[in-house]
This record gives structure tokens, sequence and C-alpha cells, in this order.
């Protein structure tokens, strides 16, 4: 069984190219017709490559492939970055299913799917339901964006009452002030102007500081863990002074230039800076009930699933304008 849909690729210019794509459905696979996408600054870096965009899918199940037995057709269910995991291999066992070892193999193919589009064919056992009453502009974001921080809040030890840090209020960081106070967490906010103080405090912050480099923070209380949200360059040396003794910093926007670590002041106070990167499936199934029980929904602008309206999200976006975090909807 095949199906054929439309889809929206970047191009060598930078262009958004409509397509078709082909896919057979296979064993344990769905075809999930996409009705929303979350828009990612991921998807600009791939702009160029020629690859379907978007890992932040919403849809429903048309068709299920032989030996899907978790989902049927008609299900309202979320896709994120991961395609498909083995489910046997060590790291699938232990609940780190995001770093698989024995994916399988799609090659150049795997690069005609993504959310941006008609539909997706995807593995059935990394989708996620979608709860009854949660709108699913508001779950499209979490497929990426949510899972990135909610991976730190939930497999790093963070608990109730600490001093958790968040640097950067967007896409990521606003979302990770709300999950972290729906957790309990005292948050404290790092931005590099006043200009989303009243923002950050309706969010669920408990405190905001304007943060430069190598500016004093007087009288300020150490952080336990400090998620950095915002640009991928990250002067380590200035953050050291926020964290608390044996505090964890987790970067979450990456960049391919290296960034020189601080090693004597990182051993003096015992700090660890501590990799992550997208959400497993179990991770992200809690993720999606948790927002939907505490009511925590992005802040989101939204814009047409078609080829005019992946322009100007991406337009949008490119021009620092997107508060917080875009959504494409199929209407």
């Amino acid at each position: 069984m095949s199906v054929t849909f439309e889809v929206f690729r970047g191009s060598k210019e930078g262009k958004i190219v409509s397509d078709k794509t082909t896919r057979t459905i296979e064993h344990n696979e769905v075809y999930i017709q996409t009705t929303h996408s979350g828009l990612c600054g991921t998807d600009e870096h791939f702009l160029h490559s020629g690859q379907v965009l978007g890992h932040e899918g919403v849809g429903v199940v048309r068709k299920i492939g032989a030996g899907v037995t978790n989902v049927k057709e008609g299900d309202r269910v979320g896709f994120g970055y991961t395609h498909y995991v083995c489910g046997n291999c060590d790291k699938c066992l232990t609940g780190w299913d995001q770093y698989c070892e024995n994916k399988k193999e799609y090659g150049s193919h795997d690069h005609d799917i993504g959310s941006f589009g008609e539909g997706v064919v995807w593995d059935a056992g990394c989708v996620v339901p979608i709860p009854d009453g949660y709108d699913s502009a508001d779950a499209a974001p979490l497929m990426c964006a949510g899972a990135t921080v909610w991976t730190v809040l939930r497999e790093y030890g963070v608990r109730p009452t600490d001093r958790v840090g968040i640097m950067g209020i967007g896409g990521l960081g606003h979302l990770a002030i709300k999950l972290a106070a729906a957790m309990g967490c005292h948050v404290v906010v790092f931005s590099s102007s006043e200009a989303k103080r009243e923002e950050a405090f309706d969010f669920g912050a408990s405190e905001y500081h304007v943060f430069r480099p190598g500016q004093d923070q007087i009288g300020f209380k150490p952080v336990k863990h400090l998620l950095l949200c915002g640009s991928a360059s990250v002067d380590y040396s200035s953050l050291i002074p926020l964290m608390d003794i044996h505090g964890s910093i987790y970067p979450l926007t990456v960049d391919l230039t290296p960034s020189p670590v601080p090693l004597l002041s990182v051993n003096q106070k015992g700090v660890r800076i501590q990799g992550s990167l997208v959400a497993s499936r179990n991770s992200l199934r809690s993720l999606v009930q948790f927002a939907a029980e505490k009511r925590i929904v992005p802040t989101t602008m939204t814009f047409p699933l078609d080829k005019s309206g992946v322009e100007l999200a991406m337009e949008t976006l490119r021009l620092g304008k997107m508060r917080y975090r875009g959504v494409l909807v199929r209407l």
C-alpha cells in the first residue's frame, strides 16, 4: 500500500519548493494526514539542503500498515524528531531511544518526508496520542521545542523548589518557563533587556534579571540548573558566577563553532555542562499529558500550511518577529 502527498522542501537557493512524494506503508507504519506543524529554528538551518522541512507535526491517522496495534484510523497523533527506533537495543530498552543505534536507514528517501506538507508515513511506535481537549495548534510545538526543554526538566534531577535559570525568552525559553513553573520550580529568567520582563512573569517566572556577559550580578542567589535557550554562542566564563555548587548548565541551542570552557572555574564549583538532544518516546508522551493536565499552552502565531504560509512563517522567524512559536495550520 502506497500513498502520494504534497510536501514543502528547501532548495539550494533557499526558496520553498512544493513537491510530491510517494511512500510505501510498511510493517508497523502509519500514514498521517498533517493538520498542524510547528516551525523550528532548525528548519531555517536546513532551508538550503533540499530536504522536506518540519519535525513538529500533528495530524490524523488515515491508513495503517500491518502489525500496527497502538493506534487506529481516525486517531489524532503527534510526531517529532524521531522517525523510527528499533525497540531492542540497550538505549531503547533503558528509555533513551532517541539515541537508538539501530535506526532504520531510509537514506535520501527519508529527506522526502517532514511535517511541512500534506502528510507523512511514520513508524507507529514513534507517534504520540494527543489528549482529547488539547488543541492541535498547541500540541505541535511540544513535539520539538517542548520536548527539548522537557527532557532536561524530567531527566536530570530537577526538583520542585529548585532554582532553575532560563536564559533567553524565545521558542524554547518561553516554554521552559511555563513548564518549570508548573513543576513548582523557582524560575529565574535571564534576558538581554527589560523588554520581556512582564511576559516572563506572565509565563510563570519568579525573578527576572537583565544579563550581559561580564556584568556582576550583585546579591544574586545562584541557580541549581541553567537552561540556555537563546543564542548558540556561549561565553561559559560569564555563566559560572550564576551557578550553585554542583549546578548544571544545559546548552539547548547548537553551533558548529567550538565554545571555550573555563575548566578551572568549572572544577572549583563542580559545575556540570550537560548535553541533551530531543525527548524519548516515553518522555514525549509524559510531556503531552503534563501539558494537557496543567493546561500549559505555547504562545504562538499561526500561518496557513501551504507554500505562501511556509514562506511567510520562515521570514517572520528569520526577522526575529516570531512570538514565540510559529504554527502552520492546514485550512
